[in-house]
């Protein structure tokens, strides 16, 4: 596959503050991603950048193979935005109207669909939208838009568990008729695990890891035992967390354990659990501020 975005060694900093530092980030053809991080991490500084809306100090961004200079718009990209940009007084089904013009591949069809699958007024105005009804008015030009590069920021802000799962349902169900390249940017990595298959974690403005979901699935151990055997069995593996408690401990192990050696950590008392993914998430932050 080849990749339609490309950062390259990509900086860029308001004053003295560094919001994205010596970043470099590839997203292949008809993937579906996830950008994981705090508030702060740079996720949206990056996500300006690549939709044009603002440009980087230094290092390159490509969007499938063009190199994208200041001022431009990318070609076939749709950003939704986590604060939208909708005219307030404009009604549900202007804001469509407009939005379709920006899009060459907008699916009148799929929009109308879904305006009625989550309940949405097409007379109504913007003002009168709960958090919620923007996030999904912008959901819905998101998907619709069927650019080849959809970028979704905090998608779900506002909407409650049953309309959380309903969309990412929509979305999946939409990707597998429609491939195309999908940046889920949140910080809920849990709610995402079962729909991208590709995470990047970013943190004060660098990338700390990408990985497939599934590899981090199965690397992503917790361990509990005393001190010593867990020193013992950790020592060249990649530990994100530790903490101490009496004679015993407990450690957060990002690396691969055979089955040899889970017999092994059995024999020195050792269990061996896995990870929740917002736990790996939040350990992984905690090593990457440890580091510094």
């Amino acid at each position: 596959m080849s990749a339609i975005l490309a950062c390259t060694n990509v900086n860029k900093s308001y004053g003295n503050k560094k919001a994205v530092l010596n970043l470099d980030l590839k997203l292949e053809e008809n993937t579906v991603y996830g950008l994981l991080g705090r508030n702060g991490a740079g996720k949206t500084t990056l996500l300006n950048m690549i939709s044009g809306g603002s440009f980087p100090d230094s290092g390159e961004i490509e969007i499938a193979g063009s190199r994208l200079y200041a001022g431009d718009m990318p070609a076939n990209t749709c950003y939704v935005r986590e604060k939208n940009l909708f005219l307030g007084g404009a009604k549900v089904m202007e804001t469509l109207e407009w939005a379709s013009v920006f899009h060459n591949n907008w699916d009148w069809s799929l929009a109308n669909k879904l305006v009625k699958t989550f309940k949405i007024s097409k007379d109504q105005k913007i003002r009168q939208l709960s958090r919620g009804m923007e996030s999904l008015l912008g959901n819905i030009i998101g998907l619709a838009s069927r650019a080849s590069l959809t970028i979704f920021d905090e998608p779900v802000l506002g909407l409650d568990a049953l309309m959380r799962e309903k969309f990412y349902r929509i979305l999946i169900e939409d990707y597998a008729e429609n491939p195309r390249t999908i940046l889920l940017s949140t910080h809920l990595i849990d709610e995402i695990a079962n729909v991208v298959e590709r995470i990047f974690i970013i943190d004060a403005g660098s990338i700390l890891l990408h990985d497939d979901v599934e590899k981090i699935r199965i690397n992503s151990h917790l361990m509990r035992g005393s001190n010593e055997a867990i020193g013992k069995f950790t020592n060249g593996k990649r530990v994100i967390y530790r903490e101490s408690y009496g004679s015993g401990a407990l450690a957060a192990v990002y690396d691969k354990i055979g089955e040899e050696e889970r017999v092994s950590a059995t024999k020195l008392g050792i269990s061996i659990d896995g990870l929740p993914l917002q736990k790996f998430f939040a350990y992984l932050i905690e090593e990457g501020e440890h580091d510094e």
